[in-house]
């Protein structure tokens, strides 16, 4: 039974009518989904990904995302419609979600997947289009149906990409209502009667939405703030590592949690690095150039929704920049501060990136635990260099769950075609965020799994094979 979540007028709709239609129609569409059948589920979740990779509807998405949120790029959004769809339609497609799904003889095990029924995908306003068809995707792998509870921002986007889910899923022959959408006007009731009345709920965006599904009273997977740093070593190859960030903080303006929020670069090689950046497009700010900046960006304390995620002459004009930073592709910040009073250390969802410089690589490694503990803890962090001693010494020392070594970090964080990572567009930042997975969002966490168990040969260690070591050390 749905709560009620808030008092209503008398002209205003009853959220608990609404969301209880919504789920009963997901748990019908559930009984007619052939979910035991893993063939057509590949073709469901085939058709969920060939609704918005498609060329046409690629673009004309992206267009209506920009134009419906103000955020980021069209041809960015076009590549994110793509390439993440892509990539997670490869993944899904290699696996098992149905029947069994793994046998284990020697240990006398095989697991059944099944589907955890209704789930709520909240989606966030920078990626109205890409991340409803990627947790949709993974929704119908695993058998279940989504209902996609759109931010406010990107309704007429989010509404848009699930009608061509459901078109996509009705030409192949599965029930439209495997996916549907929160109706307009959407409110902070009618997501929160979601959350409460579904089987899985899971959050990309804001850490409100994502605190409000962990006390929800459903079982709830969501992802924390990004707010990346990444150093540059002394022996990184420079233009290279710059192409990389260039190429990763522009794309889509920035929207990304995996963007770059700040460089942290060793002193031998700063100078250096800093040409190498502005040789890959970036704009070296002036002391007073700073200020402006910091003052453009943050409104009471806020970042300023007029400015961010926008393309780089505009923001250049209205923070009053030089005519030369208008023809560039990013802007450099150089700072010595973290915390709350140094808001250029936080997550800025804009062109500007933060630099740090540092003695050597203990300091650069405390910089960015400064920077994680203040903003971004458990998320992810990246380095450029030669050394992978230190790629392994950010791994053991750091709470992050992914470091990202030598790559274009917006493009490798969530999957790539040359890392192992899983495709997705919702990070898992383990326990250090207040997460409750701390790995690439994937198929396995919208499954159930039963273990059918029998009986191996007897494997039972001696207490000499478990204790020995023990008694001879400390004795018994």
């Amino acid at each position: 039974m749905v709560q009620a979540t808030a008092q209503k007028s008398p002209e205003e709709p009853d959220v608990n009518v609404i969301i209880s239609g919504l789920i009963e129609r997901g748990r019908a569409a559930m009984e007619a989904y052939e979910n035991h059948d893993q063939a057509r589920i590949d073709d469901a979740v085939t058709a969920l990904a060939w609704s918005i990779y498609k060329p046409e509807r690629a673009r004309e998405l992206a267009e209506l995302a920009v134009e419906d949120t103000g955020l980021g790029n069209v041809p960015s959004k076009v590549t994110k419609n793509t390439r993440k769809i892509f990539g997670t339609l490869r993944d899904l497609s290699r696996v098992k979600s149905t029947g069994i799904i793994e046998q284990l003889p020697e240990k006398g095990l095989v697991k059944y997947g099944k589907p955890v029924g209704v789930v709520a995908a909240v989606c966030p306003s920078t990626n109205p289009a890409a991340t409803p068809v990627n947790k949709a995707m993974m929704a119908l792998k695993g058998g279940n149906a989504v209902i996609i509870g759109p931010s406010p921002a990107g309704l007429a986007t989010t509404a848009r990409t699930v009608e061509h889910m459901r078109s996509e899923l009705k030409k192949s022959g599965h029930p439209e209502d495997l996916v549907q959408v929160l109706p307009a006007p959407v409110s902070k009731a009618l997501t929160q009667a979601l959350m409460e009345a579904c089987d899985l709920v899971v959050v990309t965006g804001s850490q409100n939405n994502v605190k409000r599904a962990y006390s929800s009273g459903t079982v709830a997977i969501g992802v924390g703030a990004g707010n990346v740093p990444v150093i540059i070593d002394s022996t990184a190859d420079l233009d290279d590592a710059a192409a990389k960030i260039c190429a990763s903080k522009i794309f889509d303006n920035s929207t990304s949690c995996s963007s770059e929020n700040s460089l942290v670069i060793l002193d031998d090689i700063y100078e250096a690095a800093i040409a190498a950046l502005e040789r890959a497009g970036g704009y070296r700010s002036t002391g007073a150039e700073k200020t402006k900046i910091v003052d453009t960006l943050w409104v009471d304390g806020h970042l300023n929704r007029h400015v961010i995620a926008k393309d780089a002459d505009i923001f250049a004009d209205v923070a009053g920049l030089a005519d030369e930073a208008k023809s560039s592709k990013f802007f450099i910040v150089e700072d010595d501060g973290i915390g709350p009073d140094h808001p250029l250390s936080d997550e800025k969802l804009s062109l500007v990136l933060t630099v740090y410089r540092a003695k050597d690589f203990a300091e650069a490694k405390d910089k960015v635990r400064q920077i994680l503990e203040f903003k971004g803890i458990g998320h992810s962090l990246g380095i450029h260099t030669a050394n992978s001693d230190h790629a392994r010494e950010l791994a053991e020392e750091l709470d992050v769950v992914r470091v990202i070594v030598n790559q274009a970090h917006t493009f490798a964080n969530g999957g790539s075609f040359d890392n192992g990572l899983n495709f997705t567009l919702s990070m898992g930042c383990g326990t250090w965020a207040g997460n409750s997975i701390s790995e690439n969002l994937n198929y396995r966490n919208f499954i159930n799994i039963t273990h059918l168990v029998t009986t191996i040969p007897e494997d039972k260690p001696s207490e000499e094979e478990l204790f020995g070591g023990y008694w001879a050390k400390f004795g018994k």
